[in-house]
């Protein structure tokens, strides 16, 4: 971030507990207006809580969230989801029942008000921006993984957000279909949109991601560049297990 850029997202000692457990202890970072942000860290390291506390489905105990500059800590999913903060799910969950094209148009009028006469000009668009023109009328329960991944992938971008989350989109796949997927997100940072991507896939996350994040036990353990990130000493025994 240069001079006295607004960041397009910031968290200001976020904190959230269940119980006894505190699953997020005071995170702050700024995500800068299109830059790409990596976050790891083994399992139960409060990874998709943050997403939640970001997205709007969790409500922090103390701490603010910040998008362009207006604090957004007390608005709903669905206010946040308007304001320009769209997901994906680790899990896809598209409707069922309805054809893909449908799913990106429900996202669109709902998710980000796109208006009636807009909306399928933008669908299109995006179905073939993630290769998912051929798949418009299919009905979305029936697709494959890869597919399912894509359609997590147009729904986010279908409500015009200027801040992506990812929550590991590439889980599951192929080399050549992560290969493909990671094609994608990468045009898509190119055209300006931010990105926080959390993802066990390291190469596919390194590939596109300008900065990462490491998270233990619902702290932030460190950020940074992600070949320095990579190679310090806490990260490597903490994340990857091994003894240095």
């Amino acid at each position: 971030m240069t001079g006295a850029e607004m960041p397009i997202l910031s968290l200001s000692s976020v904190s959230k507990s269940f119980g006894a457990l505190k699953v997020t202890d005071d995170v702050s970072f700024e995500l800068a207006k299109g830059e790409a942000l990596g976050i790891i860290g083994p399992n139960g390291a409060g990874k998709s809580t943050l997403f939640n506390l970001i997205a709007g489905n969790l409500r922090p105990d103390q701490g603010s969230v910040f998008l362009d500059g207006k604090d957004v800590t007390r608005e709903t999913a669905m206010q946040r989801c308007s304001s320009g903060i769209g997901r994906s799910f680790q899990i896809p969950q598209p409707f069922g029942h309805l054809t893909v094209y449908e799913n990106l148009l429900v996202a669109a009028r709902f998710g980000g008000s796109v208006g009636a006469g807009e909306a399928p000009a933008l669908c299109m668009d995006i179905l073939a921006r993630t290769g998912l023109a051929a798949q418009a009328d299919k009905v979305s329960g029936g697709l494959p993984l890869l597919q399912r991944k894509r359609l997590e992938l147009a729904r986010a971008m279908a409500t015009r957000p200027r801040v992506i989350l990812l929550d590991e989109i590439a889980g599951g796949l192929t080399e050549g279909e992560c290969h493909e997927l990671v094609a994608t997100i990468r045009q898509i940072h190119a055209e300006g949109t931010a990105i926080i991507w959390i993802e066990h896939v390291l190469h596919a996350l390194n590939s596109v991601v300008e900065r990462l994040m490491v998270l233990n036990f619902g702290k932030m353990l460190m950020i940074g560049k992600p070949d320095e990130v990579m190679a310090a000493r806490e990260v490597r025994e903490i994340y990857l297990g091994i003894e240095a």
